[in-house]
């Protein structure tokens, strides 16, 4: 199909965050996420590509808008530095309010409080698909999980999560009375290689600078660190998302 202006305007809109709430769609880059998009319950809505990329892969989108542009025009929609070929605008998929009430008692969710940076937000996604984690709940002041660069660090992970924003404090606080509830803490909490580690419970993790919320601090029953294991005590703490992968690797180990 060929492409006009008006569409390309509007695709170009998604990279703002306001255009694609307003549309309840976001942007997927890359061959790779392509496959990962074709192969998840996501809705695709269109698909704007170069021409040799449409001759060889045309045909499995035969009920979906498949425009034709040109590199010139690829770059302009795209929100990398160098566009890859492939660019796919998807339905949101929002996780449902109800989400405390699906939770088996035996699951390792994820809560994360205040993530700022797109990079973590995305690697940490990633992590969680990894590890099995299916379910992540977010504040509502975390960045938004369809931002394009959040989107592209989940390599393809974000098509096999839930992901929830909602009030992190409200939501935990009933559950805490029934759950292990973990913050990691960069001081003050139980050595995570000793402590007791349950198959099932809840893993906060804070903002990248300040850590868990003072408010959602007080849901938490096993506040647990990350001890360092350097002499020179150079570096305060780590980011989120190499957090996340310490814990959530060593809950897996110690449950499995």
């Amino acid at each position: 199909m060929t492409v006009t202006k008006a569409i390309l305007k509007q695709i170009a809109s998604y990279k703002q965050k306001k255009y694609r709430q307003q549309d309840n769609v976001f942007v997927v880059e890359g061959e790779k996420m392509m496959k990962e998009a074709l192969h998840s319950s996501f809705r695709l809505v269109c698909i704007c590509a170069l021409e040799q990329w449409i001759k060889e892969n045309g045909k499995l989108f035969a009920d979906i808008p498949v425009y034709q542009v040109s590199p010139a025009e690829l770059e302009r929609i795209s929100n990398l530095k160098t566009p890859d070929k492939v660019l796919a605008v998807l339905e949101e998929k929002t996780a449902k309010t109800d989400f405390a009430s699906r939770i088996a008692e035996d699951e390792l969710i994820l809560c994360l409080d205040d993530i700022k940076n797109p990079g973590n937000l995305g690697t940490v996604i990633r992590l969680a698909s990894w590890f099995g984690i299916k379910n992540i709940v977010c504040s509502e002041e975390t960045v938004d999980c369809y931002n394009p660069k959040v989107v592209q660090a989940t390599m393809g992970a974000l098509f096999h999560t839930d992901i929830m924003y909602t009030d992190l404090y409200a939501f935990l606080k009933p559950l805490s009375a029934e759950r292990n509830v973990y913050g990691a803490v960069v001081h003050g909490g139980k050595n995570i290689y000793k402590e007791k580690l349950s198959r099932g419970g809840i893993i906060i993790i804070g903002n990248e600078s300040s850590g868990i919320s003072a408010k959602v601090l007080k849901a938490v029953n096993n506040p647990i660190s990350i001890p360092s294991f350097s002499k020179e005590k150079e570096t305060e703490s780590l980011n989120a998302s190499m957090a996340a992968a310490v814990i959530l690797s060593e809950f897996k180990r110690r449950t499995i």
